[in-house]
């Protein structure tokens, strides 16, 4: 891998405002702290099974996010799905209970913990291959890469590790987290579990810098391949702005919890449909995803707030005005 995987490119239009707009919201989280326990204590439950649901979802879990809760929680066996699933279910479970044990400012990530995760992800469905890396060549259905050798795997995630570490780097942490996580999916280090296990640990490292857990959603399982698929050639954009989305969603959902401040997010399709907005659905779903107005994304719609648009409507004349 050496240093040319290093020069990368992951920028894209409107990426500065995003950064500034999540560590804004970051503040207004961060002076929240301490958080009222009732109330973190549900945040996390929730968020806690979305992350395990979503997670073994992207890799072809069938189990529904209620049925997950069901496993987890109450220990049910659900009728026509396989054991696999349900051992799935209580092991990503198991695995971020472990993940968030080491959650401290000063934590320093390490090729034990990785291993540990792995291990927590493959308990009791794969356990010859659970907690090693693999010995053999892989393939990858869909890809268009082949993970390297796996006698160059050690000294690859050596490498990625120490890179992470390095506090020295300019450049910002959720982007570094972001790059990572492609950088790992690369290497594939695993025979199995490589996409759950590295959705545990950069969420380690974001949860570290006080972040909560960033959350790929099952819905967004095509672009966040598609996105990995880009990264492979160099073009970090697209993962860089879904960690983006999926971190500032987990933030918004702290604030609206603590602060009931996003009371006035609504679907996309309910704010076009007021007769002052100047925009149709499409346009405005394509701001948010593009990250240039302040929205959130629930299942398959995207909410935001008139002031978000009002805001971006606000800029874009200004811009306007200031050209003639």
């Amino acid at each position: 891998m050496g240093v040319e995987w290093k020069n990368y490119n992951y920028e894209f239009e409107g990426i500065e405002k995003y950064l500034e707009r999540i560590a804004d919201k970051k503040s207004q989280l961060d002076a929240l702290r301490p958080f009222p326990t009732a109330a973190l204590k549900n945040i996390k439950e929730s968020l806690t099974m979305e992350w395990t649901y979503n997670s073994n979802s992207i890799e072809g879990n069938t189990l529904t996010l209620q049925e997950t809760k069901m496993v987890i929680e109450e220990g049910f066996t659900i009728k026509g799905k396989s054991l696999r699933e349900h051992f799935e279910a209580v092991n990503h479970h198991d695995a971020i209970d472990f993940v968030e044990s080491l959650v401290s400012s000063n934590y320093i990530l390490t090729d034990k913990d990785i291993l540990t995760v792995h291990g927590l992800v493959l308990q009791k469905i794969e356990k010859e291959f659970a907690g090693r890396y693999r010995n053999a060549g892989v393939r990858i259905s869909g890809a268009n890469f082949n993970p390297p050798n796996a006698l160059k795997v050690d000294t690859y995630m050596t490498d990625l590790i120490e890179w992470l570490n390095n506090e020295t780097i300019p450049i910002n942490q959720v982007v570094k987290a972001a790059i990572f996580h492609h950088r790992f999916v690369w290497i594939h280090p695993f025979f199995d579990g490589n996409g759950r296990t590295v959705r545990l640990i950069f969420n380690l490292y974001l949860m570290k810098l006080g972040f909560p857990p960033a959350i790929i959603l099952k819905n967004d399982r095509k672009k966040y391949y598609d996105a990995l698929n880009k990264a492979n050639n160099g073009d970090y954009s697209k993962i860089v702005l879904m960690v983006l989305q999926a971190l500032e969603r987990s933030i918004d959902i702290y604030l609206s919890n603590l602060t009931n401040t996003y009371d006035d997010y609504q679907p996309i399709s309910s704010i076009v449909s007021e007769p002052d907005v100047p925009y149709g659905q499409e346009y405005v779903s394509l701001l948010a995803r593009q990250g240039k107005i302040d929205a959130f994304k629930e299942g398959k719609n995207w909410y935001t707030s008139k002031d978000a648009l009002n805001s971006y409507i606000d800029k874009r004349e200004r811009k306007r005005t200031v050209k003639k």
